[in-house]
């Protein structure tokens, strides 16, 4: 029995002894059939079993999720009689803030790591274990500030949500980290599915942001979790939840300028999306308030917006359906612009502030203290600028504007610029309108905005930091490797060290009882003074004079120093410019604590590598 077999037999033997000795109410018999069947099925039919698992549990934490922030929507915006509705603006998305931020630290002990750069942290710096605590986590806090009118969307908590179910089946199943990553990715795979009922799209999601970096063959399991996610969702939402458009425009070749130009516009747009979010998150770090006064203030900003636009309520798709099926004039009608006259340019005015003040409403959401993502957000942004852009062309005197599909491949070239996921996009507007045949200009839109995010941030300035400091894997298969590795595990804590004030006897006992070809020169307080190597040493074994010799007039100064702080790829980079093989590794009060060796880094590297290769 090799070592796998092995592990995962003593692993069934564990379940079965539990099972036995504490009977049903206390050993979980299904976990007892599934480690029956790991035991029994070949890798990749226990993956297909797994991926249907978490695809299932992931997609019905979806439809939960989405059902229960619908519910709370239809009664507030449709049960509730206009004027009224502006108490509901007022009270409950400032109350919905305030009360994510009490659950986080009344609840969850202020652990709020929440969105796409929380599940791509824990893939490189955390072997793909995510807690346990955010398969419901997420859902919780998400309900409360979207399903009270916070201005963000349900789709990152519910990828955060599944990828914490895929990750623990893994543990339970005890799986090594490539398929325990697969499944985490499944799981939000399934989350997405569910969530816009399109499993392309969720396929797409996990390879273009969650696996950059992670090399798989394997995604079969990715496949089957977004088809029952997708199914879950499909039977047991509701047609008004579900993001669907059916009402749509045939492609004409002759509008491809209008899909080029929108292109453009959306990615200038994504870019001021991205700038205004990384600056409203900046002001509220900076704001010295507690974390509940910084829900209350955000929370009173986002109530303001609300009362003023409406339409900045929620996650705004009831609006993008709007659009697309001619009932704009209701959205006018329940907002104070209804006392003005209703017209077209009273409507475009109403657009533009919409589409202005939707990135602070999102950010003060997100930032001060709810729970959401910007799947949401940018969709209804990309949305409504297509509306306008082809509301403008019509005024100018255009005709047969395709309006309808201009404010499709508005959602996709928006989220395609904020999202950074072109591919995400073009496969889930296209499957959440039926829309295969706009393929040309949902690629043209899409990729035009993705360039340009790209062109003014090559990264996604929201993953920016975390990738910069290389807590998040890349496109480059080599960084990924070294960030994956830890600067603590490679010093030598045992080091030689002698007193620089110690007889120059003593440091050549030292040589002859050690292996060590360097040693740390210190002071009584440990502070290093220097190094000597055995090449320094030899002058002065044999010698006869070299007892009159002191320590500190034979060693040398490092040619530079490392701190634990420090990543493994600056580190080789600092071997690299000095050309040498040990350097010592001191505090900030430059009290020394071992050496590092550009060897060991290396032979850890070409483990990993073999290791992540197979």
């Amino acid at each position: 029995m090799n070592i796998h077999n092995r592990k995962k037999f003593l692993s069934f033997l564990k379940f079965k002894r539990d099972f036995q000795k504490y009977g049903l109410e206390k050993a979980r018999s299904y976990e007892l059939i599934i480690h029956w069947l790991n035991n029994r099925l070949n890798r990749n039919q226990f993956l297909v079993l797994s991926g249907i698992l978490v695809g299932c549990t992931a997609g019905l934490a979806g439809v939960l999720l989405k059902s229960l922030v619908h519910a709370i929507h239809h009664f507030i915006t449709t049960e509730v009689h206009f004027e009224y509705q502006i108490l509901f603006y007022i009270i409950f998305p400032f109350l919905g803030i305030v009360l994510t931020a009490s659950i986080v630290l009344t609840i969850f002990k202020g652990q709020d790591r929440k969105g796409i750069g929380a599940i791509l942290y824990e893939i490189a710096q955390n072997s793909s274990i995510v807690s346990s605590v955010k398969m419901y986590s997420q859902i919780v806090q998400s309900a409360v500030t979207v399903g009270l009118g916070g201005s963000a969307g349900l789709e990152s908590p519910i990828a955060v949500t599944g990828a914490a179910i895929g990750s623990n089946f893994a543990q339970t199943y005890r799986l090594s980290y490539k398929e325990r990553t697969l499944l985490l990715a499944a799981g939000a795979t399934a989350g997405i599915a569910s969530a816009f009922n399109a499993p392309i799209a969720g396929i797409m999601f996990a390879f273009e942001i969650l696996l950059t970096g992670v090399v798989f063959t394997d995604f079969i399991p990715l496949v089957v979790a977004a088809v029952c996610g997708s199914l879950l969702s499909r039977i047991l939402l509701q047609e008004d939840v579900l993001f669907r458009f059916y009402t749509r425009e045939a492609f004409d070749y002759k509008n491809v300028p209008y899909y080029l130009i929108l292109g453009i516009v959306t990615g200038l747009y994504a870019r001021y999306f991205v700038i205004i979010s990384q600056k409203i998150e900046h002001f509220i770090k900076k704001l010295n308030m507690s974390r509940l006064r910084k829900a209350m203030f955000g929370g009173a900003v986002l109530s303001l917006l609300c009362v003023l636009f409406p339409p900045l309520f929620g996650e705004g798709y009831e609006t993008v359906k709007a659009f697309t099926n001619g009932g704009v004039h209701r959205i006018i009608e329940n907002s104070l612009f209804r006392y003005f006259e209703v017209g077209n340019f009273t409507i475009i005015v109403f657009l533009i502030f919409v589409l202005l003040l939707k990135a602070f409403a999102t950010s003060f959401t997100i930032f001060s203290g709810g729970n959401g993502g910007n799947f949401a957000p940018s969709l209804f942004a990309g949305g409504t600028v297509g509306y306008l852009f082809a509301l403008i062309c019509q005024q100018i005197g255009f005709q047969e504007v395709p309006m309808t599909n201009l404010v499709l491949v508005g959602m996709a070239g928006a989220m395609s610029g904020v999202m950074y996921a072109p591919l995400t996009a073009i496969f889930l507007i296209a499957e959440s309108s039926f829309g295969y045949d706009l393929f040309i200009p949902l690629m043209i839109a899409s990729i035009i905005s993705y360039l340009i995010a790209k062109w003014f941030s090559p990264i996604s300035p929201e993953l920016k930091s975390l990738a910069d400091q290389g807590k998040i894997f890349t496109n480059k298969h080599d960084k990924n490797i070294l960030f994956s590795l830890k600067t603590d595990d490679f010093i030598d804590r045992y080091s030689q060290v002698v007193n620089e004030n110690a007889p120059i006897t003593e440091l050549f006992e030292k040589v002859k009882n050690s292996n060590k070809n360097i040693f740390a020169v210190i002071n009584d307080d440990k502070t290093l003074r220097g190094i000597l190597t055995l090449d320094d040493i030899r002058p002065y074994l044999f010698a006869n004079d070299s007892v009159s010799v002191s320590i500190s007039q034979i060693m040398k100064a490092p040619p530079a120093v490392i701190h634990p702080e420090n990543q493994p790829l600056e580190i080789l980079q600092t071997f690299d410019d000095t050309g040498v093989w040990n350097l010592p590794v001191v505090d900030s009060q430059n009290t020394f604590i071992g050496f590092i060796s550009k060897s060991t880094i290396l032979m850890s590297y070409r483990q990993l590598l073999k290791e992540y290769s197979e």
